[in-house]
């Protein structure tokens, strides 16, 4: 059994979004700093990164897109499957990364399992990959907030740029903004959002040449459910609450559904040639931004463990 409580006002969405936005700002300061410490600590490992672009030297084939001109497709290739592929050549000079960090009101969860609330740790990771790329001579935009630039400030740019949205808590996919063509998109999320927005945000972004790769942030209670007896659950994008009897009976669905709508993400991915990946906020930020990084650039689509932690 559980019981459904109303939504929230307008009013106090308001207040909800006002809020929000001062927990925000406290919380940046120590959010740069542990950005910086992470992508130093990064860094240090890494080599420069092969890329697509016009240079002269053959790089790897990637499926064709719907909207490249036919003449892109290497046709000898194309011949070998069912499938066209296009010759892609290394980059020889600097290109765009746009980096989208959810922000949205469900980020703010965060369990005792957790070292930080979703929000904190996916600002985390957005500002140390943007240091990462600026320092390999990238250029690193957010869609429809910060037009791209390669200043060694970026961080400071990103943190500036994000507080100047008054509405960010609503947004847990990017806006609807021009992203330069065959440039590349991360997307930082927990990607709880329905099937359907994700698969036409991809579907745009994609339309471009872009090369993208999402990487699912999730608290790791979200994953396993433990939870017995009565509990009350709060929606936190719109104030919903369900409070069941008996949780435990809730679980086997709850994974299910979890595992379902990974997969249904995964596949939409697989079919843009986009990357996906999960990361948890009980594990070390480092780890995220390696294995993403080895992932811009040629090699395989998945970051991190399937569904399932396989």
């Amino acid at each position: 059994m559980f019981d459904l409580a109303q939504t929230e006002s307008r009013e106090d969405q308001a207040r909800r979004l006002m809020r929000d936005g001062e927990q925000l700002a406290a919380a940046l300061p120590r959010l740069v700093l542990e950005a910086r410490r992470v992508a130093s600590t990064v860094v240090h490992g890494l080599h420069g990164r092969r890329r697509a672009g016009s240079g002269e030297n053959f790089w790897q084939f990637r499926r064709f897109l719907d909207g490249e001109p036919a003449s892109r497709v290497d046709w000898r290739r194309s011949a070998r499957d069912q499938h066209l592929y296009v010759r892609e050549r290394e980059w020889e000079a600097a290109h765009t990364v746009w980096i989208w960090p959810d922000c949205s009101a469900s980020m703010q969860f965060v369990s005792p399992l957790a070292w930080e609330t979703k929000r904190d740790r996916c600002i985390v990771l957005a500002f140390a990959l943007a240091e990462i790329m600026v320092r390999g001579g990238e250029r690193v935009g957010i869609p429809g907030i910060m037009r791209p630039t390669a200043s060694r400030a970026i961080i400071d740019r990103m943190a500036d740029a994000l507080l100047a949205v008054p509405d960010l808590a609503n947004a847990s996919l990017p806006p609807k903004a021009p992203v330069s063509r065959l440039s590349e998109v991360v997307i930082l999320s927990d990607c709880l959002v329905p099937v359907e927005d994700f698969r036409a945000e991809l579907k745009s972004l994609a339309a471009t040449g872009s090369r993208g790769h999402v990487l699912q942030i999730n608290d790791p209670i979200e994953e396993t459910f433990p939870y017995k007896g009565r509990v009350e659950f709060e929606d936190l994008e719109d104030r919903l609450t369900i409070t069941a009897g008996r949780a435990e009976t809730w679980r086997d669905d709850y994974v299910a559904r979890l595992a379902a709508h990974r997969a249904a993400l995964r596949q939409d991915c697989d079919g843009r040639g986009w990357s996906f990946g999960i990361h948890r906020t009980d594990q070390p930020p480092a780890t995220a931004i390696l294995a993403l990084h080895q992932r811009m650039g040629p090699g395989s689509r998945d970051i991190g463990p399937r569904v399932g932690g396989r």
